[in-house]
């Protein structure tokens, strides 16, 4: 019996406009849906707060067995949820496999984290017992985006679930049904009690209206810099947490002794693995002088040789890219390198949604498609002669999420990570890369640091609360 039916898929009536999901590859639809109203989010976020209460007092083993519930299910109905995750978000079938492994992988995480919030017990001047613990912050607010749109709302929503919070998810609308009501249909049949999560898929108002909330002390943001911005703006005004995991424009630093015949499908990996609709994308290619030139040819080989197309109805390495507005952004972005003087040496077409994997050579500063975060699956690539150069050009962004250091001097490549500010690292591989078991955030305009994974998460959805005992009442001067 599938999880999802499209006449009944919506758990809870939303007052918004009716919204068409769509197929990016086709343009076909794929059902419809209502949105949700500012109103709608301030009523979710009343039954959640209310609801939220009894399942704090709910002991911990039952929470975990919720969430282990849920994990089973994301496995055995993983043929139903991967033709969503394809068909409305793009994806391949191994990065649709993908996000249905680390979904699995985080609710179980989670479960386990059901019985770790600890404390410590303190000295006191008084005659008492004084201790700390950690206590659900209450409803969490998430707001995740499109292109890896099960990850980043199960990665905030299992945790808070399994900590005693309930959950208030916006997911974006273009992958409301994987990155939302999925999560929702899978958690009501693991048993998770009623009002607890709230999928309201909606645009910027519903947004705002969620980080304005006063029922909602926390809000966990995944997606642009400038909307993350905004976000933890209005989060300040309102006194609240905002754990913010933004964008980024990576670096893969390509030393001296690399080995070619291995480096190239990596590096193919971390510009193109989903169109470049990745946070962690691979933007910058900075390869020693001595490679550079082999280093391109071959990129552009590996580029020319991908498949592009439909990933419901094909075998292809590359679907669609998400809409028609992050198309233009892409092929501005290439074009205004190529008049700033960048070589094209793969890609640049594309047929409808579908773009080529892009190489560009001969890029600098003044290059847009370097210099700003393209979303898009257009690798650039600039030379370095020396390793100061190349943690210079690496450090030179905006950004801090993910670096990728290739080198067969191990010690070396670990050397060079630490003059080079950023959230993630990883010696011989590229930049795209995710667990539910490690921490993961950026730093800079990448975000407010490592916010999801293990013990992050404890901090990100609990308070530390200070508790004293006395076994009598304490005696004052007046």
């Amino acid at each position: 019996m599938p999880l999802l039916d499209t006449r009944t898929w919506q758990p809870q009536t939303l007052t918004g406009p009716g919204y068409t999901v769509t197929e990016p590859a086709t343009g076909q639809a794929l059902g419809t849906l209502a949105l949700a109203t500012p109103e709608d989010v301030g009523a979710a976020a009343g039954r959640a707060a209310a609801a939220q209460l009894e399942w704090a007092r709910t002991p911990h083993f039952a929470r975990a067995a919720v969430l282990r519930k849920a994990g089973d299910l994301f496995t055995a109905h993983a043929a139903e949820l991967r033709e969503w995750l394809v068909r409305e978000s793009g994806s391949v079938p191994g990065k649709a496999d993908f996000e249905l492994h680390v979904a699995a992988q985080e609710c179980y995480e989670a479960a386990a984290l059901a019985s770790r919030p600890a404390g410590q017990v303190l000295p006191s001047e008084a005659p008492r017992l004084s201790y700390t613990r950690r206590v659900p912050a209450g409803v969490v607010g998430v707001i995740s985006p499109f292109n890896a749109p099960l990850i980043l709302s199960i990665r905030s929503v299992a945790p808070a679930l399994a900590l005693g919070n309930a959950v208030v998810l916006k997911p974006d609308p273009r992958t409301a049904v994987c990155g939302g009501l999925s999560l929702a249909a899978v958690f009501a049949a693991a048993g998770l009690p009623q009002d607890l999560l709230h999928v309201l898929p909606g645009g910027p108002e519903a947004g705002q209206a969620l980080v304005a909330d006063p029922r909602v002390p926390v809000i966990s943001f995944t997606g642009s810099t400038p909307a993350g911005r905004a976000v933890g703006e209005a989060a300040g005004r309102h006194l609240k947490r905002a754990h913010l995991e933004l964008g980024g424009n990576s670096a893969m630093i390509v030393l001296a002794d690399a080995d070619l015949d291995a480096v190239i499908s990596t590096a193919a990996w971390g510009s193109f693995f989903h169109q470049g609709q990745i946070c962690m994308t691979t933007g910058r290619h900075l390869v020693h002088a001595s490679l550079y030139d082999e280093y391109v040819e071959r990129l552009a080989a590996k580029a020319d040789s991908l498949a592009v197309g439909d990933p419901f109805r094909e075998h292809v390495h590359l679907g669609p890219i998400i809409d028609s507005g992050q198309l233009a952004k892409i092929s501005g972005l290439v074009e205004s390198s190529r008049a700033a003087g960048a070589k094209l040496a793969a890609g640049g077409t594309h047929d409808r949604l579908f773009y080529r994997p892009t190489v560009l050579a001969h890029v600098d500063d003044r290059t847009p498609a370097y210099a700003e975060e393209v979303f898009g699956p257009v690798a650039p690539v600039r030379s370095f002669t020396t390793a100061d150069e190349a943690a210079a050009l690496a450090a030179q962004s905006p950004y801090g999420l993910s670096l990728g250091i290739v080198t067969r001097d191990t010690a070396r490549g670990l050397d060079l990570a630490e003059r080079i500010p950023t959230g993630i690292v990883h010696i011989n591989d590229q930049t795209v890369n995710d667990e539910a078991v490690a921490p993961f955030g950026g730093v800079a305009a990448s975000g407010t640091g490592a916010r999801f994974g293990g013990e992050a998460n404890l901090e990100a959805f609990t308070e530390l609360r200070w508790t004293t005992v006395r076994g009598d009442v304490a005696p004052y001067p007046y």
